[in-house]
């Protein structure tokens, strides 16, 4: 992965940015809001001070090249709705994870969908990844769906040690 700076990504109606220090108030929502977060294990932010420390870590991890972290847009507004990566990437940089989360209020309008689809056109063309990967929890419905939805596959076979209540689904560029 040789990426010298995250890409704006554009689709129909959706541009994927970089975070940017005003995007705190929503991210302070995204990783905290109970609806957000009802499958998901990670640390909840609770200050605006947390948002901006990940938000600067999110922009480290980029330069670094150890993920691309994009901010959800619909065009021609800049507020935040919500976020989708491509990170834990395998060390021949051949394998990755896609993650993300959404602003309740945008649920079921097909936003997600918009973003996924992009990010695995430049996941697979652009960063020639052989395969992605996508770890939901059990009970996440509506992120099941859009995961079959774009051809993912659940591996049965294959576990979460970190969080069991999670199922992985994977992707391959052939696919």
């Amino acid at each position: 992965m040789k990426i010298t700076s995250l890409p704006k990504l554009q689709t129909e109606r959706l541009l994927l940015r970089q975070l940017k220090e005003n995007d705190n108030k929503v991210i302070l929502f995204l990783r905290s809001d109970q609806a957000v977060n009802a499958f998901v294990k990670r640390p909840k932010t609770n200050t605006i001070e947390e948002a901006n420390n990940f938000i600067n870590k999110i922009n480290k991890g980029i330069d670094e090249q150890d993920w691309l972290f994009w901010g959800i847009t619909i065009k021609d507004n800049p507020e935040l709705i919500g976020t989708i990566c491509l990170w834990n990437f395998s060390e021949d940089k051949k394998i990755a994870e896609v993650g993300y989360d959404l602003h309740p209020k945008f649920h079921k309008q097909g936003i997600m969908n918009e973003a996924l689809i992009s990010i695995l056109n430049y996941g697979f063309k652009v960063l020639e990844l052989d395969t992605i990967e996508a770890f939901t929890h059990q009970n996440n419905e509506p992120s099941k769906k859009l995961l079959s939805k774009n051809n993912f596959t659940h591996i049965e076979y294959r576990k979460d040690s970190d969080n069991l209540d999670n199922i992985i689904f994977s992707i391959s560029r052939n696919e």
